[in-house]
């Protein structure tokens, strides 16, 4: 039943993800991407009100350049760029659009054009925004050669480790599965299976984390259409999915309070506040959830998103792990997308490539990796910096 003043995601669409240096330039993909999203909701560009765009590595009003590649119709573009989490900043402004009645429909989409290698600073004459981070990481582990993000990532999965005697075993257990699940997404980069024993004699980057336990820089691009109900109920929409409650959060003192905690500085208060908040705002519980696609941009990452999800309690994640609760057939199936480990992580992307996968999961339409009786579903973006969206989905 669509409800008038809810808001709705009336169609959603993305490119497959590529390397860096296999992909078109940005404004075709992100064409791709909106026309796509488009066509699923059955209507025409000129019904867009305004554009929120989400990318990280581009020139001011890369936006408007994505959007003058379908049409030219004078609407407001809103460039974002929130890290990791700006595909789903841009989804959360667009929502915000809906409710606060600005809008009756708009249009999200992010993309991200990437260069190889491991990301990096781009401006080295001004205070760097992770220097807060860098403090912690320095005080918990040091810091080394590795790439940045693996450090603080590999360190959080460190710190757990020690707190509660997890094997090392156990986070190659995620990006195997991770590999399963994309073997059935042809949206995935990487779709070869793994097992864990290849998984865990792969280079080491930062202790437990090895290559494949990594993400890798992608490029790709993903939209959503989202719309009022009035606005879904006037154009016959067919399966518009709900999005019943979202909340953002940002870093609080605790993500760099005394004594150092790696877990805490790479997000897991902001993601338990941001959940918390989701779960009070749609009166349910996680235990309803029967699809999750998290921030596993490292397995550290999703390892610890569990507990601060509540998919389990703390301490408990390695046993939701081994117990297979984490998959098909277990209790809440977890990134059947493949994730960014294996799907990709373009970063503006990555937010509505997670919304997209959600949306055809609710409405069945998932094919191989679909998740029967998918009613309830929630979305987990992070960026370090920091920025934390929680969104949870639901059948119209």
């Amino acid at each position: 039943m669509i409800v008038d003043s809810a808001c709705y995601v009336a169609g959603v669409g993305m490119t497959p993800f590529t390397k860096p240096g296999a992909s078109e330039p940005y404004p075709q993909m992100a064409a791709k991407a909106v026309r796509a999203a488009l066509s699923d909701a059955g209507i025409d560009y000129r019904a867009i009100q305004a554009l929120y765009v989400g990318y990280v590595y581009g020139e001011s009003t890369s936006g408007q350049r994505a959007a003058y590649e379908v049409e030219m119709t004078g609407i407001p573009v809103i460039n974002v760029n929130n890290n990791c989490a700006t595909g789903s900043t841009a989804l959360y402004l667009a929502r915000q659009a809906i409710l606060g009645g600005q809008a009756e429909c708009v249009l999200a989409l992010g993309f991200e054009q990437m260069q190889r290698g491991a990301i990096g600073a781009t401006w080295t004459d001004r205070p760097n925004p992770m220097e807060p981070h860098c403090e912690v990481m320095q005080k918990s582990t040091g810091i080394n050669a590795a790439p940045m993000a693996a450090q603080m990532f590999g360190g959080a999965g460190r710190e757990y480790r020690w707190r509660y005697g997890t094997r090392r075993e156990t986070f190659a257990r995620i990006a195997e599965k991770a590999r399963r699940h994309a073997g059935r997404n042809p949206h995935a980069i990487f779709n070869q299976p793994l097992t864990v024993e290849e998984i865990m004699a792969a280079p080491m980057i930062f202790d437990p984390l090895t290559r494949y336990q990594c993400c890798p820089p992608t490029c790709g691009a993903a939209a959503a259409v989202v719309c009022s109900g009035e606005f879904a109920k006037r154009s016959g929409l067919a399966q518009p999915i709900q999005i019943a409650a979202q909340a953002m959060t940002t870093d609080f003192e605790s993500s760099f309070a005394d004594p150092p905690s790696m877990i805490r500085m790479v997000g897991y208060d902001m993601a338990k506040a941001a959940a918390q908040a989701v779960y009070e705002e749609a009166a349910i519980g996680p235990e309803e959830l029967d699809v999750v696609e998290l921030h596993d941009c490292f397995t550290s990452n999703e390892l610890i998103s569990y507990e601060a999800l509540g998919l389990c309690p703390e301490g408990e994640a390695e046993r939701f792990i081994l117990d297979g609760d984490n998959t098909y057939g277990g209790r809440c199936v977890t990134n059947p997308s493949g994730g960014l480990l294996s799907k990709g992580h373009p970063l503006g992307a990555t937010g509505l490539a997670q919304c997209a996968e959600l949306v055809w999961q609710l409405r069945g339409q998932a094919e191989k990796r679909q998740v029967d009786g998918a009613r309830v579903a929630l979305q987990h973006n992070l960026g370090l910096g920091g920025a934390c969206v929680v969104t949870l989905y639901r059948q119209g």
